[in-house]
């Protein structure tokens, strides 16, 4: 990935000293952990100058899972922390085109996810949700013998003249998962032929499945994903039966190498949503230390006292942020 910069304790610490705030978990964990020009983001901030976040959702399901929360919460600091609108975009033409959907069934998925997105807790005041349906056209028409994606036209301020009158300038920041920066490379080499500024990123790693770390969290499979819609029960069972640990099989491999917590999903989740730092430490050491076995020794009589405790607490975080 030609350019991208890994965030370091130092940009931390200036986003610190800038917002006048702690830094997000997600910032102090290295879940947020990459970008592009965000320091020209906070140079231009530091002279005064506003900019705009943008990030979106592609409507496919009825409800958003704790995979597609991340970067709405993590945004939803960016906005508080600088004070800067929010736009929104809803692309459910995407989703009729690809995803055999009928116009009215796409519309209607961005309605279910605007309303998971609205309880967020964004200010109402500086944030903007709008469907891609019918809206854009003139400046994705420019854009378009440019690029084949127009997801570009949110980042450019001239899309929303009722928000941005006067301010072609204004600087725009995405915050979007790690998947997402090609479409937005992209972009940014089109910018400077339209005479905007370029966008800049910040970038997350993927939000895992339960099952484990090779996959990220599906909308069209319910046994990998946790849903906002889903109750306090429904966590704590789909945690209970499907969540891989990072236990051993076996009993004399578990007393020798101890429980593998960079494998283990319940404190992966943990490390994204638990803000006590210290209380995350205590789990690390309890849980990582411990002689205790995997499910498949507690299915077959042996307790497994902190593997279920890592769960618990997983429960209860999932369930304070819900």
């Amino acid at each position: 990935m030609v350019n991208i910069d890994w965030i370091d304790q130092s940009l931390i610490d200036r986003v610190k000293r800038l917002t006048c705030r702690e830094p997000h978990v997600f910032l102090r964990r290295g879940v947020f952990f990459a970008h592009r020009y965000f320091n020209e983001i906070l140079d231009s901030y530091e002279r005064g100058e506003k900019f705009y976040l943008y990030t979106g959702r592609g409507p496919s399901s009825e409800a958003l899972h704790l995979g597609h929360l991340i970067p709405f919460m993590f945004t939803k600091y960016l906005q508080e922390a600088f004070n800067v609108p929010l736009v929104i975009q809803l692309t459910d033409d995407e989703k009729f085109m690809w995803k055999n959907l009928t116009v009215e069934e796409t519309q209607r998925l961005a309605r279910e996810n605007a309303k998971d997105i609205i309880a967020c807790g964004f200010d109402v005041t500086k944030t903007f949700i709008f469907s891609k349906m019918g809206t854009l056209y003139e400046n994705v028409a420019k854009i378009s013998p440019c690029v084949t994606d127009n997801k570009a036209a949110p980042c450019f301020p001239t899309s929303f003249p009722h928000l941005f009158p006067g301010m072609d300038k204004l600087r725009c920041l995405i915050p979007c998962a790690i998947d997402q920066d090609p479409y937005f490379r992209m972009t940014r080499d089109v910018a400077p032929r339209l005479g905007y500024s370029k966008p800049a990123l910040i970038e997350s790693s993927f939000f895992p499945a339960l099952q484990g770390l090779s996959g990220k969290m599906s909308a069209s499979d319910p046994n990998s994903a946790i849903y906002v819609t889903d109750t306090a029960e429904d966590i704590k069972n789909k945690i209970n039966r499907y969540a891989y640990t990072g236990g051993r099989d076996k009993e004399k491999d578990q007393k020798q190498h101890r429980s593998d917590l960079e494998k283990d999903i319940p404190f992966k989740y943990l490390s994204f949503f638990l803000e006590d730092d210290s209380e995350l430490d205590y789990i690390r050491k309890e849980y990582g230390n411990e002689e205790k076995l995997t499910d498949d020794e507690k299915e077959n009589g042996k307790k497994k006292d902190v593997d279920w405790s890592c769960k618990e607490a997983t429960h209860r975080s999932l369930d304070r942020n819900s």
